[in-house]
């Protein structure tokens, strides 16, 4: 991906030592966030002296995942900022999605080392920092920055249960990434992860306050509408479809574009579980694949509508 096509992610904040303010670089870290595992959460300190974070065993920050090098990168301080390093990696080294040679760390960015991603901590109160750190873990997905499985499911059982109780409607989107397989097999695994990000960033702008875009699994996520009639959901959703596939995804000097197929499942507030939603959504997303993919599926009747 090319510099100059910066890709949006979670707003990040930007800290640095001034004059006047107690010197805290000395508390800097980068912590594991992706993939989940063993390391997920691990703190990295840093201080005065340059870390290598690689493969190899004399590396401070050492992933043995495949996608990172022997020696990938080096942070280091320079003039009371930490900057990184690429060492010649095979996968790249990407701040905020995007890929650096060398770069200056704000707080809050997103480090990404071949497959795996950190984020750097430099604020003044790195305890508080890192322990919301790791509750965002608890309900975000590391790769992508939204909601996760978990989350989801909670807020989808209270929006079902609520639905019931006020005999409201409520529309739940599962959208898949089509023919994802082909992107990695094409460009490699680090290229699928960024677009599933790129797609999750897109999407996630679209999205209102009130409602709730998460990862659902794999190359597929869900999208939950409160209150929404059917009519409205499939309006919401066309616009998704239509924003993805008008993105121009790039990797390694390659564009590409990928589209996304949905389905939908609707309560008008009767008797509905979680469960229930989910099948009806699933059983109209296995409709629209089977139909050609990059296109929208809801109940007939609405359809027609």
């Amino acid at each position: 991906m090319a510099a100059a096509e910066e890709v949006p992610v979670l707003e990040t904040m930007k800290s640095a030592v001034r004059p006047g303010i107690p010197d805290r670089r000395n508390e800097a870290c980068v912590v594991h966030i992706y993939p989940k595992g063993p390391l997920i959460g691990r703190r990295y300190p840093l201080g005065d002296a340059a870390v290598l974070i690689g493969r190899n065993e004399d590396c401070l920050v050492q992933n043995t995942d495949a996608s990172v090098s022997r020696y990938h990168a080096r942070v280091e301080l320079r003039d009371g900022t930490y900057h990184v390093t690429d060492l010649g990696s095979t996968n790249g080294t990407f701040v905020n999605n995007v890929p650096r040679t060398d770069w200056p760390l704000d707080d809050g960015d997103y480090l990404r080392i071949g497959n795996c991603i950190y984020r750097f901590l430099a604020g003044g109160n790195v305890e508080a920092e890192y322990h919301e750190e790791i509750y965002r873990l608890t309900i975000l997905d590391g790769l992508t920055g939204v909601p996760n499985r978990r989350y989801f499911d909670e807020f989808l059982e209270r929006e079902v249960a609520r639905a019931v109780r006020y005999k409201r409607p409520l529309a739940l989107a599962l959208l898949d990434v089509d023919h994802f397989k082909q992107v990695n097999d094409r460009f490699g695994h680090v290229a699928g992860d960024l677009t599933l990000r790129q797609v999750a960033v897109s999407v996630g702008e679209t999205v209102r306050r009130h409602e709730v875009f998460a990862r659902y699994g794999g190359e597929e996520f869900a999208l939950l509408l409160p209150e929404a009639e059917p009519e409205q959901a499939v309006a919401v959703c066309e616009r998704i479809r239509e924003t993805v596939a008008a993105q121009e995804f790039t990797f390694g000097g390659q564009s590409y574009r990928v589209t996304v197929s949905v389905g939908l499942g609707f309560t008008d507030g009767a008797e509905v579980s979680p469960a229930d939603l989910v099948r009806a959504a699933d059983a109209e997303l296995y409709r629209a694949k089977a139909a050609g993919r990059n296109r929208v599926c809801a109940p007939v009747a609405v359809e027609a509508a």
